[in-house]
């Protein structure tokens, strides 16, 4: 009908209204912009209506849940179907019954009294959504004109439900993403409120967000105040460095969380230690990713601790004191000896220079061996007093070979008067270690003492000693002292480092207590074994240059420089 159009005004007509209803479709979906599928349709159908004068049309729903009703119809006012619109509907269902949902070109059918054009549009690319039905008395109907307009119409109204689905699914969604995060808070704030430790909220930055009960009164703020401060604002600035560079490895992904122990700066100024677990908390897109400490507070065992240090440097000074009076008959021997010589010496040279000639080379010679033992006097009271007298730990590099001769030599005597038969077999080439000289001959002292006292009660075999160092692994060295003694039973074994407890009569149990106490502190490792013979053998091994120490004797290198140049 279209291509018979002859009147050219008439033409022209025709193209600007499809034009018109062109553009009207295609601005259909500004108007149901944000509606729910079940009000798509239906303005679809109306605009539909009106725009190609039709009689009535119809749409069907494969699934009614999204768009309400299964079929909605609209007839024009104008109609002049005699039929109610309820028989309009029934013929139509009966229609799509007996066709099934196959796609079928335009037909003429019979609703009551009169026959109606009728004319399907899928909804879907073959109708998987549904499809709409326009009606015409017109035999004419579809001109080329309503079939574009109606295919058109059907695809805007596919891709509106489509998106009205997805707006819906995105809806919901939401809705039980918000009812999560409520129950997620509620438990969370539960949690939270009754912690039995502290526990805080940062931003990303270590600024506050939410603080519980219990660590507000840790640092004596209230909330409001704390929101004021950051993470390291309240804490001590010897921790600030490594709390920063913890939180950095946190936040590039290095560390899923960390743990540290660090003092708070409390708002009257005090300090509280404090054990620290922090994680990262990733949030959904509606929540921001935050910090979370829990922090519990340990000054109690902080103090204990310390309280503990110095119970265990006075226990240090008594094995000391007692070690001394063991060995002030071996020292008095050992300073006698050469004040023996000094005498003898001094009065052979003043016979030498009264002789008629004097004998000057012999009076040289004895002067010289004067002097050889008043430097041996001397070196016996300087390792004396440099063994009893120091407290501080006094980092410096050794040779622990060197250091081992100086303890021998002040134990030599007593364990030569037992009966001890003292060897040593030192690793050539041992690489220094830096540690606190006198700590560590304390430890070698004990251990030869105790070996000492070991043999003893020994007289079916020989009461041997054997010192023996090496290197242990790539970083530390090892120091064994293996005696020929009785031993000790398995039960004894897991408690020979343990405080006060001993297996001597006069024992008071605190020299091996104390050794651990001062190999530990050099990042070592002290031990007992029971030999394949007779006897057992001690040992301890200490990295060559511990954690932390190196810095300690640099710094203190670097004072007794300053002192020397002033």
């Amino acid at each position: 009908m279209d291509l018979q159009v002859k009147d050219p005004a008439v033409e022209i007509k025709r193209l600007q209204r499809c034009m018109n209803d062109l553009l009207s479709l295609v601005a259909l979906p500004a108007i149901w912009s944000g509606n729910e599928p079940s009000q798509i349709i239906p303005i679809v159908l109306d605009a539909l209506l009106g725009m190609l004068d039709l009689d009535f049309v119809y749409a069907r729903f494969n699934d009614a849940a999204d768009a309400g009703s299964p079929e909605i119809l609209r007839v024009a006012a104008s109609c002049r179907l005699t039929v109610p619109p309820s028989e309009i509907s029934r013929t139509l269902r009966n229609w799509f019954k007996d066709e099934g949902q196959k796609l079928f070109p335009p037909v003429r059918n019979r609703l009551g009294d009169e026959d109606i054009s009728l004319f399907p549009v899928p909804l879907g690319i073959h109708g998987e959504m549904g499809m709409i039905v326009a009606g015409s008395e017109r035999t004419d109907f579809p001109s080329q004109t309503e079939n574009l307009l109606l295919s058109v119409a059907a695809n805007q109204a596919t891709v509106g439900l489509h998106e009205a689905k997805l707006l819906t699914a995105q809806k919901q969604i939401a809705v039980d993403l918000d009812a999560q995060v409520v129950r997620s808070e509620e438990r969370w704030r539960s949690v939270f409120e009754n912690s039995a430790v502290g526990v805080a909220l940062t931003d990303l930055n270590g600024r506050f967000i939410a603080t519980n009960p219990v660590f507000q009164k840790m640092l004596g703020y209230a909330e409001d105040e704390l929101q004021q401060l950051t993470l390291f604002e309240i804490t001590h600035e010897e921790d600030v460095e490594q709390s920063r560079a913890l939180i950095a490895e946190l936040l590039a992904g290095k560390r899923q969380q960390f743990q540290i122990e660090k003092q708070y700066r409390r708002k009257d100024s005090g300090f509280v230690w404090a054990q620290n677990n922090v994680s990262i908390v990733p949030g959904t897109e509606r929540v921001a990713r935050f910090l979370m400490a829990l922090s519990e507070d340990i000054t109690q065992r902080k103090r204990s601790e310390e309280a503990l240090a110095r119970a265990r440097s006075e226990l240090a000074k008594v094995a000391q004191i007692t070690s001394l009076g063991v060995l002030t008959a071996s020292i008095a021997h050992e300073v006698n000896q050469p004040l023996s010589g000094i005498v003898t010496n001094a009065s052979t040279c003043l016979r030498m220079l009264s002789a008629n000639p004097p004998n000057i080379d012999g009076a040289r010679e004895t002067v010289r061996r004067t002097i050889r033992d008043g430097n041996r006097a001397s070196d016996v009271i300087t390792r004396l007093r440099a063994l009893y007298s120091k407290k501080e730990p006094w980092p410096e590099s050794m040779d622990l070979n060197e250091a081992t001769r100086e303890v021998t030599a002040l134990s030599l005597s007593e364990l030569q008067r037992s009966g001890v038969i003292l060897r040593h077999e030192f690793a050539d080439g041992l690489p220094p270690v830096v540690g606190d000289r006198i700590q560590l001959q304390q430890v070698i002292l004990n251990l030869l003492r105790n070996a000492g006292d070991a043999m003893s009660t020994v007289h079916d075999r020989p009461r041997e000693l054997l010192i023996t160092t090496q290197p242990d692994g790539e970083n530390e060295v090892r120091l064994s002292v293996k005696d020929a003694g009785v031993g000790f039973t398995p039960e004894a074994a897991s408690k020979v480092f343990e405080a006060f407890y001993t297996t001597k009569s006069d024992g008071m149990g605190i020299g091996l207590s104390v050794s651990r106490s001062i190999i530990e502190a050099h990042q070592g490792r002290i031990w007992a074994t029971s030999n394949d013979g007779p006897g057992c053998t001690f040992a301890f091994a200490i990295p060559c240059r511990p954690q932390g120490w190196a810095d300690r004797e640099t710094r203190i290198n670097r004072a007794d420089s300053s002192a020397d140049a002033a």
